[in-house]
């Protein structure tokens, strides 16, 4: 049930189990943790289409300019092990509140950075900070969230996920363009400070776990290794995500390598746009998680599986046909979004106590398979052209849909 907390116009969910479990979050909190969740992910992807102009100022060379992507990445993994889990030892209401605003101190940061050693170290915080408040949310949303509605609210939050993913790069591209790189982190700190207003006076107050409250910090996070080893839903869905997350990053790893080439010589601003195809996935997204909170999680995952791998069928056709992209980036974003949003579903059916930390545990396997799939993807490119990268791609999405034929003798239906 939700309550105002008087003038502070601060909402609260009571405790009551039997409450929570015929409440229905309101429409509007839901769509709040959503632009949240897209806002605070943007900021990990706006270095991207400015590396040009990071490398010419800075003094960069072109080999190296890669690492400001690098220390972003850096960030994000140690907010993964070292932060995310906060969740569930803190108040998550005051937690999310502290991290939004030291963004926004990381943001002008960055945008004020006057030497590459201070442009690296504001480019780690924004992606640790980033990280936290993103996959903060998402764990506080479905802490929130009642258990037949769980999957909803989280393929919601994720949907904005997606969207601030998708419109970063080009949000920054036509950012850069008009003003400058430094105006980019400038409207994201302006942004920042708007969310923290709009979060202080609606953020419901979030429980911790009755087992994570009586933690300490070292304890919680050697209690993330117990749930990699023990937790065998986490275990068999980090697997799926890690080969999912894989197939992404060897798609849009390789894709630029092509499409800049000629015959095609597209600028990188029309290579962005071929993404915001993806934004369609976030349909997939919104209804893999209804879909899930009615126990149909594992034929999704199937289906999904099988469409992630057909995908790769149309974009083998790029040497033939710019137009085949279409098809193939929305059958491949739409079975990756809802694969994600299916297997948060489960984990946390699996077990409601530890949110933050099963977020961060299933986003290591994300980080793997990420990274994994981008440097097997340039190397496939190098080798073998770009039929060589549908082949490892349709493989990799193949042994996907084998591994979860080989899960459903070892994990309970859902």
């Amino acid at each position: 049930m939700v309550h105002n907390d008087g003038g502070a116009g601060t909402c609260r969910f009571e405790d009551s189990e039997p409450e929570r479990a015929s409440a229905v979050m309101p429409r509007a909190m839901v769509l709040l943790f959503a632009m949240a969740c897209g806002i605070s992910v943007a900021n990990v992807y706006y270095a991207q289409p400015l590396l040009d102009a990071l490398a010419a100022e800075f003094g960069f060379s072109q080999a190296a300019v890669g690492v400001v992507v690098t220390a972003t990445q850096l960030g994000s993994a140690l907010a993964l092990v070292l932060v995310v889990p906060l969740g569930d030892l803190l108040d998550r209401r005051r937690l999310t509140l502290v991290q939004l605003l030291l963004l926004f101190a990381a943001l002008v940061a960055v945008g004020l950075a006057s030497s590459p050693a201070w442009l690296l170290l504001g480019m780690l915080a924004v992606g640790m900070l980033g990280t936290a408040m993103t996959q903060g949310l998402i764990s506080y949303a479905a802490a929130l969230a009642a258990p037949h509605e769980r999957g909803r609210v989280v393929g919601t939050a994720q949907a904005g996920v997606v969207i601030g993913l998708l419109l970063a790069r080009t949000l920054a591209g036509l950012i850069a363009d008009v003003a400058g790189w430094r105006m980019v982190y400038a409207v994201s700190a302006v942004l920042a400070l708007l969310m923290l207003a709009l979060l202080h006076g609606r953020l419901p107050r979030g429980r911790t776990s009755d087992g994570a409250a009586r933690l300490s910090y070292p304890q919680l996070l050697v209690s993330m290794a117990t749930l990699m080893l023990h937790d065998r839903v986490l275990q068999i869905r980090g697997v799926i995500a890690m080969l999912m997350f894989a197939v992404l990053n060897i798609f849009w790893s390789a894709l630029v390598l092509p499409l800049r080439a000629p015959p095609y010589s597209l600028s990188h601003a029309a290579i962005g746009a071929f993404g915001l195809i993806g934004v369609v996935g976030t349909l997939g997204a919104a209804k893999a998680g209804s879909w899930a909170d009615r126990g149909r999680g594992q034929w999704t995952s199937g289906v999904a599986l099988a469409l992630l791998a057909a995908a790769w069928l149309p974009l083998s056709l790029l040497s033939w046909s710019l137009w085949a992209l279409a098809p193939g980036v929305l059958l491949l974003d739409l079975a990756a979004q809802a694969i994600h949003v299916t297997n948060q579903s489960m984990i946390f059916r699996a077990n409601s106590t530890a949110h933050s930390r099963l977020v961060a545990c299933y986003m290591i396997f994300y980080a793997v398979g990420s990274g994994a799939g981008a440097l097997l993807s340039t190397s496939a490119f190098a080798t073998w052209g770009w039929g060589g990268v549908c082949v490892l791609g349709a493989g990799v999405s193949g042994l996907g849909l084998l591994f979860w034929g080989w899960s459903l003798r070892h994990m309970p239906r859902a």
